[in-house]
């Protein structure tokens, strides 16, 4: 028994609104017995006090069965976009991780500064990555590049990024 929580951020492409939801189960219990639930209730009342209402509304259109199969479809959309961009980087002999649950590609750029590989990209591709040392340490010596974009801007960023890196 545990908490849940989730969110329609990447799932929905609702980035920035944080609208989100979490479940706490009535038998989850502090050792002392206490219920979760009531104490979990109490913090987010006195911290938080909720999305607005035009983001409910959002969010509970995509919980409709039209909204799922959008979603489900803008996901697909977004996949499409990830593969573009990990097959241009393992075309040019980048090893390349994550992308699998994210729409984020981690391209390593071995014994190499990340905000000096950024800094080239963006020079000289016009391509906006970001530094992955930004994400602590363990980032270092990579980069993030998003897929959430439109499809000719991925193609295109793909094409300078080959021309940058054959």
């Amino acid at each position: 028994v545990a908490l849940e929580t989730a969110s329609f951020s990447k799932y929905a492409g609702f980035t920035g609104v944080r609208l989100g939801w979490t479940v706490v189960p009535k038998e989850l219990l502090f050792s002392d017995g206490h219920p979760v639930a009531k104490d979990f209730n109490r913090i987010v009342c006195t911290s938080f006090n909720g999305a607005s209402t035009i983001s409910q509304a959002g969010g509970l259109g995509c919980l409709s069965p039209e909204g799922l199969k959008a979603m489900q479809d803008v996901v697909g959309f977004y996949k499409e976009n990830t593969k573009i961009i990990v097959d241009t980087f393992e075309s040019l002999g980048f090893n390349v991780y994550g992308a699998k649950n994210a729409p984020y590609v981690w391209v390593h750029f071995p014994d190499r500064n990340s905000w000096d590989v950024f800094a080239e990209i963006l020079e000289k591709a016009n391509v906006v990555t970001t530094p992955g040392s930004g994400f602590g340490p363990g980032g270092e010596g990579f980069v993030r590049v998003s897929a959430f974009g439109h499809r000719e801007n991925i193609i295109e960023a793909a094409r300078r990024l080959k021309q940058l890196y054959k």
